[in-house]
């Protein structure tokens, strides 16, 4: 047994599982359908390529080299997280009979159709995003990340051997991150969508999105506070 590929297993098992910005996307999206969360935890897995790509390449040691291009991605991504918190705070203030209308009543069919969601529809009422606006959603909002690569870049030659060819253990550590953020969040989304009879329930829902939109909004005000002083 590969005992450091064991340890690392776990250790990546830890990372992708932390509550964060991803997590909190996640389980907006998938409170409007399930195949709104699905896609956005496909999204999240698509920027984990992104990042483990660049740390394998090499291009994460050229970020954490150069503190303007790493300050550019922290304005970037902190600009995105304030935008998605913006909208989910401005949805959490509808009047509670918006909820009740769009995401209180039922389920739907999972597909998209009834249901509260997160753009713009008639009247200033919410609709369901459409499946490629949440995987849209997602990859950006991991993509954007501009720790996730320099983080990568410092745990994964860790569990390198010595005397092992880098590059295809690299290949290999990354797609074991890959492997459990496609397991993990898209989980994350069917379960809240199991879930989904109580979590869309007018009250929930409103609770749910003010406390993702606070979540995103304080983790992008960080991102850009960090870029700011630095």
């Amino acid at each position: 047994m590969d005992a450091q590929l064991v340890a690392f297993t776990g250790v990546a098992a830890g990372m992708v599982a932390m509550p964060g910005a991803d997590f909190a996307v996640v389980v907006r999206n998938a409170l409007a359908s399930r195949r709104a969360g699905v896609a956005c935890a496909v999204g999240v897995a698509g920027g984990l390529v992104v990042h483990t790509a660049l740390a394998v390449a090499g291009v994460a040691a050229v970020l954490a080299a150069v503190p303007t291009l790493f300050r550019a991605l922290q304005v970037a991504g902190g600009g995105y997280l304030l935008y998605l918190g913006y909208r989910a705070l401005r949805s959490a203030a509808r009047p509670l009979r918006d909820f009740g209308a769009n995401a209180g009543e039922g389920r739907g069919d999972g597909d998209g159709r009834g249901g509260g969601g997160h753009g713009e529809g008639d009247g200033g009422r919410e609709e369901r995003p459409a499946v490629g606006g949440s995987l849209r959603q997602g990859f950006l909002t991991n993509a954007l990340n501009p720790k996730a690569p320099v983080t990568f870049l410092s745990v994964l030659p860790q569990f390198v051997p010595a005397g092992t060819s880098a590059m295809p253990r690299t290949l290999l550590l990354a797609s074991v991150i890959v492997a459990l953020a496609l397991v993990w969040f898209p989980t994350v989304a069917l379960l809240v969508d199991r879930l989904g009879h109580r979590l869309r329930r007018p009250r929930a829902v409103r609770a749910i999105e003010g406390g993702t939109g606070g979540a995103l909004s304080v983790l992008g005000l960080v991102l850009l506070t960090e870029a700011l002083l630095a």
